[in-house]
């Protein structure tokens, strides 16, 4: 079987980190393309060493080009793949379009997203959207969502509810696992005590990802916490951010507080942190909710996606855009922190339920499932 993969771009998110985990471990012989309808980004050149044909188109963000559609057409054309698979709403269009127009019936589409919010999410691509809402009745054969509230939500917007398949992402457990000896080069690299309180977000700077609320709540927390840290990794959460620094100026000033920016051991932070904090308003299946816990930190989310489905009764859900509720969590959990036997039980089964329920096996037989029933 050939499957190529249509995706919008192939920068740092959680839908090119799902394809690159799918591909690098689908062993069923299966031949598998990439075509980004933008550049190569972060998980091009991964992809190639991994023996994935990668072909960009080089289109801008959220733009299409003639030149860009040309070349998708003639490379489906020149391919005649068994299956293609998109990723994401402007992918999903085109490359559903596209796949059709060179004759090829057997089109998945993926969504990897929930809410859309205007004046947080692009009037493009909320068009998108709703474009392929009403062309969900005869472009797919299927549409695989991430979570079961990405399959809620697009369904009551008008998709076609018959198309939905409900793939829960899935993780390579021996890379996000428990370990002390990148928890202690962490913490010294970047100035922390071994024996300090150090909760975290791992996402990059994003309305939807709203990091002042978690700001807020950290500094909510300072009157009963003084000595707690707080670490923040991803795309422009560094000292060259102005937004971001005036959000901590405003919230008592950066002390304590560690910008990393992004960085390519995400493992080896989650086991730096003893708490991983979700305080996003918008998210469908967060990647590094489960990536946490498979390093056997435990987490603060908010009640935005499948959140609450990953940590089960594991963690703390709390509802998005309360600093207070958010605050109070956390301080629970940092109370339970200085119980080491209660502590210890808890990152123990946090990590055992990655194992149990998202593992990368599962994901891939999912996915080769719904490709052979398209």
């Amino acid at each position: 079987m050939t499957i190529i993969h249509i995706i919008t771009g192939l920068s740092d998110g959680g839908a090119e980190a799902v394809l690159y985990r799918l591909l690098t471990a689908d062993r069923s012989g299966a031949r598998h393309a990439v075509v980004s309808l933008g550049d190569t980004g972060k998980y091009g050149p991964m992809l190639q060493a991994a023996g994935v044909t990668v072909h960009a188109l080089g289109m801008p963000k959220g733009r299409l080009t003639l030149r860009g559609l040309a070349r998708l057409y003639r490379l489906l054309r020149r391919e005649r793949p068994d299956v293609v698979q998109t990723w994401m709403y402007h992918a999903n269009l085109v490359g559903g379009v596209v796949a059709r127009l060179v004759g090829c019936r057997r089109v998945v589409w993926g969504i990897h997203h929930t809410t859309l919010v205007p004046g947080t999410t692009g009037r493009s691509t909320r068009i998108v959207d709703w474009l392929c809402a009403r062309l969900s009745y005869w472009m797919p054969k299927a549409i695989i969502a991430c979570a079961n509230g990405a399959r809620q939500v697009h369904v009551a917007s008008g998709y076609d509810a018959r198309k939905f398949e409900v793939v829960p992402n899935g993780y390579d457990i021996s890379v996000f696992s428990p370990d002390a000896g990148s928890r202690t080069r962490v913490r010294r690299e970047i100035g922390i005590p071994a024996e300090a309180s150090v909760i975290g977000l791992v996402g990059r700077w994003d309305p939807q990802k709203d990091h002042a609320n978690l700001i807020r709540a950290t500094a909510i927390l300072r009157a009963k916490h003084p000595g707690l840290h707080l670490v923040l990794v991803g795309n422009e959460c560094d000292e060259n951010n102005a937004a971001l620094g005036r959000l901590l100026q405003s919230s008592g000033g950066p002390d304590k507080i560690h910008l990393l920016g992004r960085r390519a051991d995400v493992p080896a932070v989650m086991n730096a942190l003893d708490l991983h904090i979700l305080s996003s308003y918008s998210e469908a299946f967060p990647n590094v909710v489960a990536e946490a816990m498979g390093c056997g930190t435990p987490c603060v989310v908010t009640d935005v996606g499948d959140a609450g489905l990953i940590v089960g009764d594991i963690g703390w859900v709390v509802p998005p855009k309360n600093s207070t509720a958010l605050a109070e969590a956390i301080a629970d959990a940092l109370d339970e922190l200085q119980d080491a036997p209660r502590w210890c039980a808890r990152q123990y089964a946090a990590r055992q339920r990655i194992v149990s329920e998202f593992s990368l096996d599962g994901m891939v037989s999912r996915y080769r499932q719904v490709w052979d029933a398209a």
